[in-house]
């Protein structure tokens, strides 16, 4: 495993998948305190990580939270994304309420499709006005 600043959360994106790339860069464009830590999952720190959490790293399914050691996939991740952003964003979390089991389904859904999405793969510019600093790993 590649040694990596853990002190922050870590997201693990899709980095070919536009669906994947522009939420990561909503991420960093409303994570406006830099709490929040980005990986593609193409690179050797996020192929290393997905191994680890046991999500192949050739069919990336899932984008990955990891906070405090622990890794959150499908939807438990996104809805731990949102706890971390701002309003309206954290609302999301209301989503909680709904069973794992339905949520999970719902995002399996959206992930078998993601590819399908129109719109640009991560690029490295950040979005207008954020500094990348040590906010993006790979």
């Amino acid at each position: 495993m590649p040694a990596f600043p853990d002190d922050r959360p870590l997201v693990l994106f899709d980095g070919d998948c536009a669906l994947c790339s522009g939420s990561a860069r909503k991420i960093l464009k409303h994570d406006r305190a830099g709490r929040i830590r980005l990986a593609p999952t193409q690179s050797p720190l996020g192929r290393a990580l997905l191994v680890h959490y046991g999500v192949d790293p050739d069919d990336p399914y899932t984008m990955l939270l990891i906070q405090d050691g622990v890794a959150r996939q499908r939807s438990d991740g996104v809805l731990g994304i949102a706890a971390l952003l701002p309003a309206p964003y954290r609302l999301a979390t209301a989503g909680r309420i709904v069973p794992r089991v339905v949520r999970d389904a719902l995002y399996d859904i959206v992930a078998r499709r993601r590819r399908r999405f129109p719109g640009a793969t991560w690029c490295a510019m950040p979005p207008k006005g954020v500094d990348l600093n040590d906010r993006v790993l790979g």
